[in-house]
């Protein structure tokens, strides 16, 4: 005997059994849960604060640019810094230029002035460099975020509330071996040298260019932005270089760094930083 199936438009409920009605009622509770915990959500959402996003950091697209093919842009001029004290009159030309390059790059101020100031320097006693403040930027920005890494701040006076120390070069994997040279003067370690201040110079390399920049008489100290971006744009310029050619100035960063992605980072950064200038 053939049994006929039951109709597809039969509106007949099924017998489900215990298990199905016990299933059916919990299903039921847990909907009723969800929505009267949506609903107290959604009435403590509108007694809420809206929330405030950090203001984001200016932008350096990172440029994979063909090493020697071109330089950064022009950055534009520093102006030469008032005079200070009781015989200053009126706002101090270098104080407004850092305030507004600063309002557009995101670089702090005091490091701003010290790679402006070195600028200024190397414009002096080595034009032919042609070196500008926003390669030096480029450079800090990389090796210490302008002197702001690992929690450190710089100061009014140009050092960091912390020493900025790298780590030993000891011949690990991807790091060169240097024995110390310093006795540990300049970064702690009587074992191995290490990289030192805002634009991290090893030992050897700061004795030979370092300068105090404020003439004051004083030891020169790589932990100061003012005597390590000096000493960073004479190191750039040392043998004769010529900056504003492409050829000069990526044989000069790679004599700082002998690495193609550490010469586009740079580049990416004084690009971005001279692009933005330029509008002031």
């Amino acid at each position: 005997m053939v049994v006929t199936p039951p109709s597809k438009l039969d509106t007949e409920p099924r017998p489900r059994g215990r298990v199905g009605d016990l299933l059916g009622r919990l299903a039921l509770a847990l909907l009723l849960i969800v929505f009267v915990a949506a609903g107290a959500w959604g009435l403590a959402a509108l007694d809420r604060k809206p929330v405030v996003q950090p203001q984001a950091e200016f932008p350096v697209p990172f440029q994979s640019i063909e090493p020697g093919s071109d330089v950064p842009d022009a950055a534009g001029q520093v102006p030469q810094a008032g005079p200070a004290g009781p015989d200053a009159s009126g706002p101090d030309p270098m104080d407004e230029w850092t305030r507004k390059v600063s309002e557009k790059t995101d670089i702090p101020r005091r490091a701003l002035r010290a790679y402006a100031l070195a600028d200024l320097v190397m414009r002096a006693q080595a034009p032919s460099c042609r070196i500008s403040w926003s390669t030096l930027a480029g450079v800090g920005r990389i090796e210490s975020h302008h002197g702001f890494i690992n929690g450190a701040k710089l100061g009014e006076d140009g050092m960091p509330s912390i020493p900025i120390v790298g780590i030993p070069l000891d011949g690990r994997p991807g790091v060169k071996a240097i024995g110390d040279t310093d006795g540990g003067r300049l970064d702690g370690d009587p074992t191995w040298d290490r990289a030192v201040g805002p634009m991290q110079f090893i030992p050897t390399t700061w004795v030979k260019y370092a300068l105090r920049a404020n003439g004051d008489g004083r030891a020169p100290d790589p932990q100061n932005i003012d005597d390590a971006a000096l000493a960073t744009a004479r190191y750039l310029c040392s043998g004769s270089r010529d900056m504003g050619s492409s050829e000069g100035w990526w044989a000069a960063v790679y004599e700082y760094n002998n690495s193609v992605e550490y010469g586009q980072n740079v580049f990416s950064g004084a690009d971005a930083y001279a692009r933005a200038s330029v509008t002031i």
